[in-house]
């Protein structure tokens, strides 16, 4: 979502701009924490990419090109993935300054609302292509409110150029992120993310939590096998000396 307050300079921190916080979200926005934030979507994906020291995955922040920040004109991402770039600098600069970073983000992701539908098709793709981001990915939950439930965008000559995207085996909707390295899916109004290498979710904390308690479970029965066979063990020497006497 956008705002039209006046422009504004980027505050300077010590040796860094630092953008302000963004506006307040409206509350039909809560589908943005559902699909990204109450699953963990976010965070698996970062644990998933790794390089925490050049990899930043990020969220609710400004997108600015430099310190002539101008939040009319300026927009923020419900997810934004950037490779071979400072983390910290993000963090001091309270969003992402290209000029900072030396290079636009390389991914980024709106959730649609009826708040902001209209803006993620419009405006916000003009922006984000103006910056240069070479991926941009919208998801519907419904498909009300950006026409289509899954889209993507891909940088072709300075112009955003629509992915492909395929229809699965029930109603499933998937398309390929070639910043990302994984399919992104709409099963069921929910975003899944898919790595090709497993042809499987990438892992979140349920799977390796479920992972975790499977691997407990088959230590138990194994110890509980071994205990079994030693016991039966024990009883065959204790027959095999009454039948010898001993």
């Amino acid at each position: 979502m956008t705002t039209t307050n006046t422009s504004s300079k980027i505050p300077k921190a010590p040796g860094r701009f630092r953008l302000p916080d963004i506006p307040d979200r409206e509350p039909d926005e809560v589908t943005q924490y559902d699909q990204l934030f109450h699953r963990g979507l976010s965070n698996d994906l970062r644990v998933h990419l790794g390089n925490y020291e050049s990899t930043l995955v990020g969220a609710d922040h400004w997108i600015a090109p430099d310190a002539d920040f101008d939040k009319r004109r300026a927009r923020y991402p419900d997810l934004l993935v950037a490779f071979g770039v400072d983390p910290e600098i993000y963090r001091e600069n309270n969003g992402y300054v290209v000029s900072e970073q030396g290079k636009a983000p390389d991914w980024v992701l709106e959730v649609a609302s009826e708040s902001t539908g209209e803006n993620d098709v419009g405006d916000k793709r003009e922006y984000y292509q103006t910056l240069g981001i070479p991926e941009y990915w919208r998801f519907d939950e419904t498909g009300e409110h950006h026409g289509t439930k899954l889209a993507g965008d891909v940088l072709v000559d300075g112009r955003y150029q629509p992915m492909e995207i395929e229809e699965l085996a029930g109603g499933v909707l998937q398309g390929y992120s070639r910043a990302l390295g994984l399919y992104l899916r709409w099963e069921e109004g929910r975003l899944v993310l898919h790595d090709p290498a497993t042809s499987a979710p990438i892992a979140t904390l349920e799977s390796e939590g479920q992972a975790r308690l499977l691997e407990q479970e088959g230590r138990v029965q194994a110890e509980a096998r071994a205990d079994t066979a030693e016991a039966r063990n024990r009883e065959l020497e204790e027959e095999l000396r009454r039948l010898r006497g001993d």
